[in-house]
């Protein structure tokens, strides 16, 4: 396998590939997404048009089998920057991952971990940046599409040195595969503050 770090406007030639990565991983709890290719290219777009962005690809020979984002937050839709000014804290100082997914056969082999290296260290990289964040759809336990034994990453994310922070939330929308219509959900982040 490889991990390939793209920035910027090198996204592009990935642009279909990351999307279908990215409606067949979020179909699955506890996003339940049902994505569309149209969406998922405008959505990537907001990656190749930042100079400073971050996308670290994963490929297993030609094949896209993970990916994982990261651009400064002021870059993001309002919906996720506007939490971080109703409690005070500087969008330009926060660098916002977007998502670390994986097809479920390469799980479990500590990419995940690679991917939060890679993304801090980014982070880094970039004037003003103190916090690194990321959001979390918030699910209830007895949600019926939930699976037996499914867990949580919380642990995982703790482990990174990330907290939760209750008061930091998003809403955001789209359609479950479930649902007939799209509607809103809420989003938790988790936040670490950079060394």
């Amino acid at each position: 396998m490889q991990l390939i770090p793209l920035q910027g406007a090198q996204i592009r030639q990935w642009l279909d590939a990351l999307a279908a990565l990215r409606i067949r991983v979020f179909r699955e709890f506890p996003y339940l997404y049902d994505g569309s290719r149209d969406y998922e290219r405008d959505y990537l777009e907001t990656y190749a048009q930042s100079d400073d962005s971050l996308c670290v690809l994963v490929l297993d020979d030609d094949q896209v089998v993970g990916m994982s984002t990261a651009l400064p937050l002021a870059h993001e839709d309002e919906a996720f920057k506007r939490p971080f000014v109703e409690q005070g804290i500087e969008v330009d100082s926060v660098c916002y991952f977007g998502e670390s997914i994986l097809l479920p056969e390469y799980r479990g082999q500590g990419l995940g971990v690679r991917f939060f290296e890679a993304r801090e260290a980014h982070a880094r990289t970039l004037a003003g940046v103190q916090h690194t964040a990321f959001c979390a759809v918030e699910r209830s336990a007895d949600h019926p599409l939930r699976p037996a034994g499914y867990q949580p990453l919380d642990n995982f994310w703790r482990k990174r040195g990330y907290t939760c922070r209750p008061e930091l939330y998003a809403r955001y929308e789209w359609q479950d595969i479930d649902a007939s219509t799209p509607d809103h959900k809420t989003l938790r982040f988790w936040l670490k503050t950079l060394d």
